[in-house]
């Protein structure tokens, strides 16, 4: 049977670069009548930086920032979204409509992208295969990367223009 992909999880990292594997998101979406979930993850904190910061703040003010936060990530993946749409879709307006949520999550990038594509049963996973540089790659590793190697589901690695 050939795969369809209906349901796609495009993780991005805000780069420049990331509208490149956007567009292929939005051509399979468009080619399978599928829907695009975008996936943003901010890093997680550490613990003790957050209980000092909780301590100061208090934890009615922490929570508050952080949601803050998340929606200022929303409205920036949403105006790049409009940007997107006015500058590549000109000619299928409708493709905008594909993309039926924004995701932004705190956490570790590669488990967090893993995470909801099983909680969305995902057909694909499409996300760029660097937007930190080749040193961050050849030091920490590719999130690409390891996602391709733990993924349920087929992962489209896009090359980032550089």
């Amino acid at each position: 049977m050939i795969p369809r992909y209906r349901t796609i999880v495009y993780a991005t990292d805000l780069s420049d670069n990331a509208a490149h594997a956007f567009r292929h998101a939005v051509g399979l979406a468009r080619c399978h009548d599928g829907v695009i979930h975008i996936l943003h993850v901010l890093p997680e904190v550490e613990s003790a930086v957050m209980n000092y910061v909780s301590t100061v703040m208090g934890p009615d003010q922490l929570a508050d920032m952080e949601l803050g936060h998340k929606d200022e990530v929303r409205k920036l993946i949403e105006q790049r979204l409009k940007q997107f749409a006015e500058d590549e879709l000109k000619d299928h307006p409708e493709d905008l409509g594909r993309v039926t949520e924004i995701h932004v999550r705190h956490g570790q990038a590669v488990g967090t992208i893993l995470t909801l594509a099983r909680e969305l049963d995902a057909d694909l996973i499409v996300m760029g295969t660097h937007g930190k540089g080749r040193l961050h790659y050849t030091f920490l590793g590719s999130v690409a990367e390891k996602v391709l190697h733990r993924a349920k589901c087929p992962v489209l690695a896009v090359p980032l223009l550089t």
